[in-house]
């Protein structure tokens, strides 16, 4: 089968579906892969290392797409991009789904849309698939080197002859695969981290990194909920969210740097912190809103800007924060795909999507001219 790996057309997007490793793995297994001529400059991926690794190069996306029956791409097709996909043709890639206009658009063109955001990540097999992971791991590293480079002082302690610098204060908002990362990369940096999170669970992964679990009290009944859901689905009694808005507005209004990771699949990003609790921040403070993209969990964030508030704090409202790592973005979210792409293989090496495998059926948002996903 021919696979296409089209350029990306989203402003700002940096990242490649495919690199030379995947391209190698794809035409070993008896598939052809056309690449479009640029597609992976912006991740450091030149034509050539495609060539060498056995692609063809396409001059242009009409030239990438009309003849591939598998599509591989970042983000989703825009409309100007579905009407060269092939029709009947499979497209992987992150589709944002719940809030995305166009899965109609692909539906009418019987594409086959593989949205790499619902995958379960319950299942152990589904591990290597994990886009979400593979992207929000680089996203929390370099949110903290994208605040640093915003906090006008130091991150660690330093003794000098000219007196002491005090190691600077971060909070983490979220303790998913984002916020993990960020703690151990701001702790490495010489921070002082602390960290909250809906999961009780999740105090003993912010201990064992040096981070300092900011605890809200909870009911036995709430922790019987938080536990049985994984932390995700429960919802907070009043009781809760006043006594973690008191916790939250304390730690915040005493960091020097902040950074929010949560995110909701299908709905806006929640709102954790409110203007009158930047407004109690110190001078030189910096905000990076990591769900700005989703709503943001910051009020007066913009995505896209920096917000420079009247008591002085920087609100950083940078979307697309993996693809600020776009090589190593790339690498992963490659490898997320092709490790997805071979279950589309039945054991004779035929293509054959079959819509019983528990990763196939959850993953398929459009399925020869149906739309399939239950928006929330």
């Amino acid at each position: 089968m021919q696979i296409g790996i089209p350029a990306e057309i989203v402003a700002g997007e940096t990242r490649v579906a495919a690199t030379p490793e995947t391209v190698k793995k794809f035409i070993a297994a008896g598939n052809t892969v056309v690449v479009q001529a640029g597609a992976g400059v912006k991740a450091s991926v030149p034509d050539a290392d495609y060539v060498a690794a056995g692609a063809t190069i396409a001059a242009d996306a009409a030239a990438t797409l009309a003849g591939s029956d598998i599509v591989l791409k970042v983000r989703s097709p825009q409309p100007e991009e579905v009407a060269l996909i092939k029709e009947g043709a499979t497209v992987v890639g992150m589709f944002d789904p719940y809030r995305n206009p166009n899965l109609d658009i692909y539906a009418g063109r019987k594409l086959n849309s593989f949205a790499m955001e619902l995958l379960p990540r319950t299942l152990s097999r589904a591990q290597n698939m994990d886009v979400l992971s593979s992207q929000a791991n680089l996203a929390g590293y370099k949110s903290v080197l994208l605040a640093a480079c915003e906090y006008q002082r130091m991150f660690p302690m330093l003794m000098t002859a000219a007196g002491t610098v005090k190691p600077a204060r971060v909070v983490i908002m979220g303790v998913g695969v984002a916020g993990l990362q960020a703690i151990a990369t701001a702790k490495r940096l010489g921070a002082v981290v602390e960290a909250t999170d809906l999961r009780p669970t999740a105090k003993e992964q912010v201990e064992s990194l040096g981070g300092k679990w900011l605890d809200v009290p909870m009911s036995d009944e709430e922790k019987a909920k938080a536990l049985g859901t994984g932390g995700y689905a429960w919802i907070p009694s009043e009781q809760y969210v006043k006594d973690q808005a008191v916790i939250v507005d304390k730690a915040v209004s005493n960091a020097d740097i902040v950074i929010t990771t949560a995110l909701i699949p299908g709905r806006n990003a929640p709102r954790l912190i409110k203007a009158e609790t930047v407004a109690k921040m110190r001078a030189g403070s910096v905000i990076l809103d990591m769900a700005v993209e989703s709503g943001g969990n910051v009020e007066g964030s913009v995505c896209g800007e920096t917000v420079n508030t009247a008591n002085g704090v920087k609100i950083l409202g940078i979307p697309n924060i993996p693809g600020t790592v776009a090589a190593e973005a790339s690498a992963l979210y490659a490898r997320n795909l092709l490790n997805f792409v071979v279950t589309l293989f039945d054991q004779s090496g035929a293509f054959a999507i079959n819509r019983d495998d528990e990763i196939q059926k959850a993953l398929l948002v459009t399925f020869g001219g149906d739309v399939l996903l239950q928006k929330k």
